[in-house]
């Protein structure tokens, strides 16, 4: 085979391949404004057109972040696992992570749950003394009010409450858990000490 023909061969084949992706790329153009103009055919992004791989974005979604707001760790020398803020009533205190007579004194405490903003109750007891950094004015409270969690792990969540209860103090149904969602749940007393008031609330989504 003498140089001429090599050379001829070589021309011919890149004839053949610029032809062809002159082909595919007129048959992709057509494609694409063939769905853009029939309104029959469902839209498709240029994505899909160009073999991106749409699992990606839907298998890995990205879980929500929480505004992140640090919050002391002691409080008059008890350990502290949460900062409560209800603007409705202007309160804003902390929550001591052990509940215990003497705890409940100090501030108001975790009573029963879950961690502050996990998935599931956490369930807050405090008294209804005068004292600005506890639940006197729980009472105040109506539904659909906002209140806010602050931890420094998850961080800041809102919750709206959507429940006010007064139970007997021998009902602890206001203590169950959820499996899907961030609830609290503050617990504090009537003035007469005869019945509890119990706010439940939902975090905001």
């Amino acid at each position: 085979m003498d140089k001429v023909t090599k050379i001829n061969i070589v021309n011919g084949i890149i004839i053949i391949i610029t032809l062809g992706i002159i082909i595919w790329l007129g048959n992709e153009e057509y494609i694409e404004n063939k769905i853009e103009g029939n309104s029959n055919v469902p839209k498709v992004e240029k994505a899909k057109l160009t073999s991106i791989n749409l699992n990606y974005l839907t298998n890995n979604i990205v879980e929500k972040e929480y505004p992140k707001e640090e919050i002391i760790t002691t409080y008059r020398g008890y350990e502290v696992c949460a900062k409560l803020e209800i603007p409705k009533i202007e309160l804003e205190t902390y929550v001591l992570s052990n509940y215990s007579t003497q705890a409940l004194n100090i501030s108001v405490t975790k009573f029963w749950g879950v961690d502050p903003n996990e998935i599931g109750n956490f369930c807050v007891a405090g008294h209804n003394f005068i004292n600005k950094n506890m639940f006197r004015n729980l009472k105040k409270l109506d539904v659909g009010d906002k209140l806010y969690i602050i931890d420094n792990n998850i961080g800041k969540v809102e919750y709206e409450v959507y429940k006010i209860d007064k139970v007997s103090p021998k009902d602890v149904s206001c203590l169950e858990q959820s499996n899907n969602n961030r609830e609290t749940t503050l617990i504090t007393c009537t003035n007469d000490s005869k019945q509890r008031i119990i706010v439940k609330a939902k975090e905001v989504k």
